[in-house]
Parts: C-alpha cells; sequence; structure tokens
C-alpha cells in the first residue's frame, strides 16, 4: 500500500443508518466528459481495453475527492486515459447518507454524461453540502444540464441502487481494504488518498515499462 491513510484523504465514518437529508448547490455549471457503464455497473473513462486500470472509490461528500477531479484527473485524462495507455474504473464509497444518495442521482441522472455530471457535483461540493433546500438544488443542477429536474426525486429514493452501491462498500473493504476516499487501486496496487498527478504518472510509467 502506498501512502497511508493521508491527512488530506477523507476518512471512513459512514455507518449502517437511516438516510440522511440531501443537499445540493446553486452553481450552474455544463456537464462535460462521458461515461460508459461496464460489466457489473462500473463506470470506465478511457478506454475499456486499456492495459493499465486505475480504481477510483470516491464518495461525493469528501473534500479530498474533489481535489482528485479538480487538480489530478484533468492530466490524468490527457495523458493516459484520452491517449489509451489506461483507464479509470469509478466505484462510489459514500462516507454517509447524503453522499449514498448523491451517488445515485448521478448513476440515475448522468448517463452518457455520467462523469461530466460528477464532476459537476464535486465541483458545487461546498455549497450542497450546506443548502437549506437541496432538492431544490440538485433540481437546478440537474436543469442546467439539459435534463427534466423530475427525474431527481425517483432518482434519490431508488434503494435498488442505493443498495447496489452498499454491495460495492463491502467489496472494496474485503478485496482492497479501503477506508479512505480517495484510494486509487493501480493495477492491483493500493494508493491511499491523492498521490498528486506527478506520482501518479510515474507510478503509471513504471507499470507501463513493465508490461
Amino acid at each position: 500500500m502506498i501512502g497511508g491513510d493521508l491527512p488530506e484523504g477523507c476518512l471512513n465514518v459512514w455507518k449502517r443508518r437511516e438516510f440522511v437529508g440531501l443537499a445540493a448547490g446553486s452553481l450552474v455549471l455544463p456537464f462535460i466528459g462521458s461515461g460508459a457503464r461496464a460489466d457489473g455497473g462500473d463506470m470506465i473513462l478511457g478506454d475499456p481495453s486499456a492495459p493499465i486500470e486505475i480504481i477510483e472509490y470516491a464518495s461525493m461528500t469528501c473534500g479530498a475527492c474533489a481535489a482528485f477531479h479538480a487538480n489530478t484527473l484533468p492530466d490524468l485524462k490527457a495523458n493516459w486515459l484520452e491517449t489509451g495507455r489506461a483507464r479509470l474504473v469509478f466505484r462510489e464509497y459514500p462516507l454517509d447518507g447524503l453522499a449514498l444518495r448523491v451517488s445515485a442521482l448521478a448513476r440515475c441522472a448522468g448517463g452518457d454524461n455520467f462523469f461530466g455530471f460528477i464532476d459537476v457535483l464535486f465541483r458545487t461540493r461546498e455549497r450542497w453540502i450546506g443548502a437549506d433546500d437541496p432538492v431544490a438544488e440538485l433540481r437546478a443542477i440537474v436543469a442546467s444540464g439539459g435534463r427534466d429536474p423530475a427525474i431527481v426525486d425517483p432518482c434519490i429514493n431508488d434503494r435498488g441502487v442505493m443498495q447496489q452501491i452498499l454491495e460495492g462498500i463491502e467489496e472494496a473493504r474485503a478485496n482492497h481494504a479501503v477506508r479512505v476516499t480517495p484510494t486509487l487501486v493501480v493495477n492491483g496496487e493500493v494508493v491511499s488518498g491523492d498521490p498528486g498527478y506527478a506520482a501518479l504518472d510515474q507510478m503509471l510509467l513504471d507499470i507501463e515499462a513493465a508490461l
């Protein structure tokens, strides 16, 4: 395991309890990027057949995850994902009930623009966490992407999707001992926290050279 429980990582504080109330932000941003549903329900950014697999475990309420998507992912996407050298497999690891429901919304409403939608949610994170009228703000975000805001309520209450996400948490713990977010699993090697692009790039170069 590289990095250990880095200070900038978000500790796993999720517990099996009643889902907490929702919150969302009002900042309108365009939906960008794309997503593809792979076998087993994973969302993949990049060529699904790329030789290097980067699994990202993330919580939508995690500030370190938002920072990874803002600061590390753009260079990773440009140099590794869009070039076919690696693929990113996104897996939800919600730390609380709020993150669980927002993850369900992303699964339900994101569609082909899944990664663009979670980018919007991460960018607006600080505002939607503490909003007074969270559902109204979620509807505004969905509407800003050209979708019908009426889909929000059934999406955030889709217990089938939420159950799938919860099962993924158990698999993450069993298979990779995930305890913090973000956690990356790069061709089987676990990286706890965001290592930053330079360190991740070097790790990928070493893996690529050994293939």
